[in-house]
């Protein structure tokens, strides 16, 4: 009896891909980053010479700043935690108070072509102007340095939320306002249930920006006027030669405001639906 032979190929199940997990994905390529620094500052110290301090010392001082980050030893004494509280609460104050103006005023010049008219040649001639170049009036009329460090951000955080806002208000499509004019909807109720769910994702992105310029700019005016903060910090470490201090807060600073671009991109991840 002959045995019959199959001649239907196998079937072969695909091989799944493997998957490395997010987080040792992340952490991987932040390894690589922290690397590529580290060979970047040893090389670029091979050219400048000893002044550049070597990135093992750095660690080592930028491990002390942050270990007890909120000592107190006196108004001269204190810990980075410390400094970098009173910057991010001036940075805060000032952009909020730039936001309570721009985003009604945004939305002001986004509907009304009048106010647009009026207010954009404003808006174009202030824009430019450094915040610095602020802080010598705000001074001048204020009198007291901190109220004029949060008027130097209140400026910051005006344009890019202005500007934003209004082409957010401007982008709503028309079929919105038909639908709000045939169900007769009132200025207040067009403005919440039109007007601000659309324009949100512009709003935030507004928002986000200026507080990105805030915070860099913050640095330079504690730097200037010479307030506590972590400006302030940096040009004390500057001036008593102590360059680890300079570059640890230079990454202090670069990671606070990683952190919290991070919880904006969060945010507006969360309204993208309205677009």
């Amino acid at each position: 009896m002959t045995e019959k032979i199959s001649t239907t190929p196998l079937e072969l199940k695909p091989i799944k891909p493997f998957k490395i997990p997010a987080v040792v994905s992340s952490l991987g390529i932040g390894a690589l980053s922290i690397g590529l620094i580290w060979a970047l500052w040893s090389v670029i110290r091979a050219f400048v010479g000893a002044d550049l301090p070597t990135p093992q010392a750095t660690a080592v001082v930028f491990w002390e700043l942050i270990k007890d980050p909120f000592r107190y030893g006196g108004p001269n004494d204190q810990g980075i935690g410390r400094l970098l509280w009173a910057s991010l609460t001036r940075v805060s104050l000032g952009w909020l108070l730039g936001g309570l103006v721009a985003i009604p005023l945004g939305m002001l010049m986004g509907s009304v072509p009048f106010v647009q008219r009026l207010m954009n040649p404003i808006v174009q001639v202030l824009r430019p102007v450094s915040p610095l170049a602020w802080y010598p009036i705000a001074l001048v009329t204020l009198k007291v340095t901190p109220n004029a460090l949060v008027f130097v951000i209140f400026i910051t955080s005006l344009w890019s939320t202005v500007l934003n806002t209004a082409f957010g208000v401007a982008s709503v499509p028309k079929d919105y306002k038909n639908v709000a004019r045939v169900f007769s909807f009132t200025p207040d109720r067009y403005v919440r249930q039109v007007l601000i769910p659309f324009a949100l994702p512009h709003i935030l992105t507004g928002l986000r920006l200026s507080f990105g310029v805030a915070w860099m700019v913050i640095v330079a005016a504690e730097m200037l006027s010479g307030a506590s903060g972590i400006g302030f910090f940096v040009w004390d470490s500057y001036n008593a030669l102590s360059y680890e201090k300079v570059i640890s807060a230079i990454f202090i600073i670069g990671i606070t405001g990683l952190l919290l671009d991070k919880v904006f991109e969060w945010a507006q991840k969360k309204v993208t639906y309205t677009v």
